[in-house]
């Protein structure tokens, strides 16, 4: 063998083994990305694991974060999903708006359910929207409008608890942040999301977003129909 053969040689069965070594490093890689994940999917609650006892009939106001006069002639109820991408264009296009022209002014009263029905992780933002209502309506609303903001791709888990917990403590101001943790943690909102889910299907709700005008669940989410299912109520006399 020549010197130069074995110059080759060596060098090929270096360059194997560096592809080898890169390959296994892949592997571990993506084995552990993958069982970060599967893990993450496992601590991801689900209806039929949510025991308690509820109640489906009747639209219970008093236990919903709600926004405007409580004395207002319109109750309008908002059916969404923090992991939907229409909720949140609709919130987007239409929030500011309703909000100036039915709420500030005193015509109308909203309130907000859960439909967390898209995957595992809708459940658990909406149990983290409850502990943060169950400490502030207010604060609530500021949860709405900034994890809407921060939204992830629908087709994925994204909204675990690791990033909740990141989110609320670094977004979210003028909570207990370490009770908020410790019940959500605990999750001690679950029952609250499963029994607003099981209402709104009660109700006929069968996607997000979708409104309810005093009782009523508008036909479409387009913000021309609940403006005019609004006034209607408003002409009442």
């Amino acid at each position: 063998m020549t010197k130069r053969e074995f110059r080759s040689r060596t060098s090929y069965y270096i360059i194997t083994l560096l592809a080898i070594s890169v390959i296994l490093l892949l592997t571990v890689i993506i084995f552990n990305n993958n069982s970060s994940k599967i893990s993450a999917l496992e601590e991801m609650p689900n209806y039929t694991e949510i025991k308690g006892t509820y109640n489906v009939e009747g639209l219970k106001y008093e236990k919903q974060p709600h926004l405007g006069k409580s004395d207002a002639k319109v109750k309008i109820v908002e059916f969404a999903d923090f992991k939907c991408p229409a909720c949140k264009k609709w919130k987007e296009l239409n929030w500011s708006k309703l909000k100036k022209e039915f709420i500030d002014t005193g015509k109308a009263e909203l309130f907000f359910i859960n439909y967390a029905f898209i995957d595992r992780d809708s459940i658990l933002a909406a149990s983290a929207g409850e502990a943060i209502a169950n400490q502030s309506n207010s604060i609530f609303w500021d949860f709405y409008d900034k994890l809407y903001d921060q939204q992830g791709d629908e087709t994925q888990i994204w909204a675990t608890q690791d990033f909740l917990l990141k989110f609320v403590k670094e977004n979210i101001s003028g909570i207990d942040y370490s009770l908020f943790e410790k019940n959500f943690k605990a999750h001690e909102y679950m029952l609250d999301v499963k029994e607003d889910y099981k209402t709104a299907g009660h109700f006929g709700v069968n996607g997000t977003p979708q409104f309810m005008v005093n009782g009523e669940l508008l036909l479409d989410s387009s913000y021309e129909t609940l403006a005019e299912a609004i006034e209607t109520q408003l002409a009442v006399k």
